[in-house]
């Protein structure tokens, strides 16, 4: 059996640090917390799980702050989470399990990350992260924001699901940020220029987004973050009303991948949007012969692959006046998400 040091960083999260404690405090060895100057009651409560508490001053920089947290550890394995995140009961009885059986070899182990939650308890997206890994490797985390483990050497892929339920939004902290680093001449690696492109589209400044995300796509970097950025992109164009252009950049990432729902969904929703239902009905049908990924590393959202398709030909097919098909792809639906709010009100009004 390993032992695991579990290292977090923390400020502000009385809301809830004790549920995320509470989901592996009997699995781990030690617990480790990092508070980057916390004005609450988090440090209290974080007392009644460890003693190792330490302080450490905020310099805009996550990896900083991460890595003193890893500096901390004495087991054989760390393994690290966010207080907003949790693992329920069967991926905690999945990780004292990998505890147990473990090859001693294994330089990192990934898990599934589970960001956001439906009506039903699914997640909204999720892909890939090395969440545990061997301490003597001295593996260092990268990057001021949307930091990374720089990690090598022999991995294990695992079952595990790590479930991001945040209560809080950070609001436009991320990108402030980027701008003070930007300010103090920072130059941004291809990696930042990815996050903050994505920070300004979030914070819907969506003309500076397209100005930092469309070289980006032209960059040899990840192409699962040069899909997502052409997404993203996409987005940018679809909220100022260009359709046009919105399609273009999904166009583009069909020249790296093959089609993925959740760019074939923006596409048909262009095209529902000028209200061209032929078109967009074509590419919502298109999604249903595809095959969700399993086991990547990219960003998949199952409600794209699944309902959500379904759901917008019901709209179409509606317009067009064919009642029958209609009818048709609200039941299936209805089936795979009755909780919907959009799903209920159609289910309500044929029902009438």
């Amino acid at each position: 059996m390993i032992s695991i040091s579990l290292c977090m960083i923390l400020k502000n999260e009385e809301d809830v640090i004790a549920r995320c404690l509470d989901c592996v405090k009997d699995i781990v060895d030690e617990i480790i917390i990092v508070d980057t100057g916390s004005t609450d009651k988090t440090k209290d409560i974080v007392k009644k799980y460890t003693d190792k508490i330490y302080d450490f001053e905020w310099i805009d920089d996550f990896a900083a702050a991460r890595n003193f947290s890893f500096s901390k550890a004495t087991k054989e394995y760390i393994f690290w989470i966010d207080a907003d995140e949790v693992l329920f009961k069967e991926d905690q009885d999945r990780l004292l399990k990998l505890k147990e059986n473990l090859n001693s070899n294994i330089d990192k182990v990934t898990m599934t990350d589970h960001r956001g939650l439906n009506e039903n308890g699914e997640p909204l997206l999720r892909y890939k992260r090395n969440r545990l890994v061997k301490r003597k490797n001295n593996f260092k985390w990268v990057g001021f924001i949307h930091e990374y483990l720089g990690v090598s050497g022999n991995v294990h892929e695992s079952d595990i699901a790590v479930t991001h339920q945040k209560l809080h939004d950070v609001g436009d902290r991320n990108l402030r940020i980027y701008r003070n680093k930007l300010k103090e001449g920072h130059t941004l690696s291809t990696r930042d220029i990815y996050y903050y492109g994505k920070e300004l589209y979030y914070n819907e400044f969506y003309d500076d987004a397209i100005k930092i995300l469309e070289p980006f796509t032209d960059m040899n970097v990840w192409v699962e973050e040069k899909i997502d950025a052409m997404c993203k992109i996409s987005d940018c164009y679809f909220y100022k009303g260009d359709y046009i252009e919105a399609r273009k950049s999904i166009y583009k990432t069909f020249e790296y991948t093959s089609p993925r729902a959740e760019a074939v969904y923006r596409l048909a929703d262009s095209f529902n949007q000028e209200e061209r239902y032929e078109e967009a009905i074509s590419w919502y049908e298109s999604i249903l012969s595809l095959e969700m990924p399993k086991g990547c590393y990219g960003f998949i959202s199952p409600e794209y692959w699944t309902w959500k398709p379904h759901l917008q030909l019901t709209v179409c097919y509606y317009k067009l006046n064919n009642i029958e098909k209609a009818i048709y792809h609200h039941k299936k639906a209805y089936e795979i998400n009755p909780n919907d709010e959009y799903i209920s009100k159609n289910n309500q009004f044929f029902n009438r």
